[in-house]
């Protein structure tokens, strides 16, 4: 339980990570000059990510006294916990580019079918280059993997897992925005607000109350009798929405770059859902495991 407990803490952290090697490296060089030189950016780039730490922290890190930096208490304290995040990240960049081309083996990851085919991807090609001896095998099923009886080593998750001997991390929120095509909208008489859509037909999946009590909530009046098509599939329930078959739910992220569709009502609060990355508690000692779960959570993160 101590090992989840420590991952489970990753959550609580507050401030990015490249403020912080912005503030490293300031505090090194003695100016936003030279920082910014040694980071090959900009001076105004640089002191916004600084004073971003602050804002992130709530401290004060840098006296500003006659055009020069000093370093203020709090500042010389958290420099040196900073200077110990900075050697473990070398540690990790080592890890990549070194050892890890060394690792060899299998490593299931589990996902839903809208994950695996537009998230994935990319995210297994990164992989792929930093640890070519690793196989990757991928499920994609919309129901979750049982990691307890290792039917995967990975899986990326809408719920947080309660099973001790697992390891959890969530690693962000997704928000979900409904889309139809264009020419479908105008075929219902482009509705703008909510009363407008009594008449639309959605694109359900097998549970139907759901996406109808989220809509009720929202001020949508609809009933069961709107649910015209159910699709089980998430794929398949995108490509009827995509052949203007009806209003349907996608993560922003997906449904945003999708040009063929827009956002069917954009006045609506998206629904919000986390993203959690899963594993056995055999991620502390495999290390195939642990690049493959270091890489899928870097990458989500930025997605």
């Amino acid at each position: 339980m101590a090992g989840m407990q420590n991952y489970m803490e990753w959550q609580t952290i507050k401030f990015d990570w490249n403020h912080a090697k912005a503030f490293l490296v300031t505090a090194e060089e003695g100016s936003f000059t030279a920082a910014a030189n040694a980071l090959n950016t900009t001076q105004p780039t640089l002191g916004r990510q600084v004073t971003a730490l602050e804002e992130e922290l709530g401290v004060i890190l840098f006296d500003r006294v006659a055009g020069r930096l000093k370093l203020t208490r709090c500042g010389m304290q958290l420099l040196e916990y900073v200077r110990q995040m900075a050697d473990s990240a070398g540690h990790i960049s080592r890890l990549a580019e070194g050892q890890s081309t060394q690792v060899k083996g299998k490593v299931i990851v589990s996902a839903s079918e809208v994950y695996c085919a537009h998230l994935l991807p990319p995210i297994i090609k990164s992989i792929r280059t930093v640890a070519p001896g690793i196989t990757v095998e991928i499920i994609a099923d919309n129901q979750p993997s049982d990691l307890t009886r290792r039917e995967a080593d990975i899986a990326i998750r809408n719920f947080r897992p309660e099973e001790p001997e697992l390891i959890a991390r969530k690693i962000r929120d997704d928000q979900g925005c409904l889309y139809a095509t264009p020419g479908y909208l105008q075929n219902i008489s482009n509705p703008d607000d909510p009363a407008s859509f009594t008449n639309a037909t959605f694109i359900a999946f097998a549970d139907i109350a759901l996406l109808e009590n989220w809509l009720n909530t929202a001020g949508i009046p609809i009933t069961s009798e709107n649910f015209k098509l159910i699709a089980r599939n998430y794929l398949v329930h995108w490509e009827l929405v995509k052949q203007g078959l009806g209003i349907g739910i996608m993560p922003q992220d997906i449904g945003d770059a999708e040009p063929t569709v827009v956002r069917a009502c954009p006045f609506l609060d998206p629904f919000v859902f986390p993203v959690w990355l899963v594993s056995h508690r055999e991620l502390k000692t495999s290390t195939r495991v642990r690049v493959v779960f270091d890489l899928i959570a870097e990458a989500l993160q930025h997605a």
